[in-house]
């Protein structure tokens, strides 16, 4: 069985699933390897969303140990590499992406899904970064995006103790968007993904730049940054038929077209 399979579920919808749950859907040097592998084709092929999930009782366990207690210094900095590469390769990509945490999500699985732009989560499913139980820190992303998402003194509390809050909790502080029952999980993420790719693709992947943009910022800086992008989504295709959808009462028909 391959690390992951790719499923193409309507026009610009994509899925991409972790497949190795006898090992917890933990992230093998080949996992990350075909995960970004997934991006970059996807991207080609002009996805508009992506949904990410594991199978079996796993979104993902996070790095394979058992697979780095064998490698050398060298060995184990490119694994975390390309974990890295992986997580800022779906992070980068102009689609948006979906986690959905079907299931525990530790050290670099809940990476990956911090690395997505909306995540949804099983109900009492164990999600945390773990990493200084045995000697480590968050290195894939963690120790960044976790602060942006729920603020530095939760991001503290929970790499520091390393200690796994249930999805209940990080709805309440916002690690993410939605709990739903186990069953619920892929057909929500089919109807959210539905909702986007009906969105007009320029629209939504400037909303996604100038908000990741936009944090790295001073305000006064990223308001800049947004009223440069006004003139571009304005004059476009997809703006121009909005408007006229709006004032015909209709759903608009979107071309992804900028100009």
């Amino acid at each position: 069985m391959s690390d992951l399979t790719v499923t193409q579920h309507a026009p610009g919808i994509w899925e991409m699933t972790l497949q190795r749950p006898e090992r917890m859907n933990a992230l093998s040097v080949a996992a990350v390897a075909a995960m970004r592998a997934a991006v970059d084709e996807a991207s080609r092929a002009g996805a508009r969303v992506m949904l990410i999930r594991g199978t079996g009782k796993a979104f993902s366990a996070g790095a394979d140990l058992k697979e780095r207690q064998g490698m050398d210094l060298a060995g184990k900095l490119a694994h975390n590499q390309g974990i890295r590469a992986a997580i800022d390769a779906v992070g980068g990509a102009r689609f948006i992406s979906i986690a959905l945490i079907n299931g525990l999500a530790m050290g670099g699985g809940l990476e990956l899904a911090l690395g997505c732009d909306l995540r949804l989560a099983a109900a009492g499913v164990q999600i945390g970064l773990t990493e200084s139980r045995i000697g480590a820190f968050p290195g894939a992303g963690g120790t960044q995006r976790l602060p942006r998402v729920i603020g530095a003194s939760r991001a503290l509390q929970m790499m520091l103790l390393g200690e796994p809050i249930r999805s209940e909790r990080a709805l309440e502080i916002g690690l993410v968007n939605e709990v739903v029952d186990a069953e619920q999980l892929l057909p929500r993420g089919l109807e959210l993904a539905g909702q986007l790719a009906a969105r007009s693709a320029p629209a939504l992947a400037t909303i996604k730049r100038l908000v990741y943009q936009g944090l790295e910022l001073p305000l006064s800086a990223a308001l800049q940054v947004e009223r440069a992008a006004v003139p571009a989504i304005l004059a476009s295709r997809d703006y121009a038929e909005g408007l006229a959808a709006f004032a015909e009462k209709r759903p608009p028909r979107f071309t992804d077209s900028a100009d």
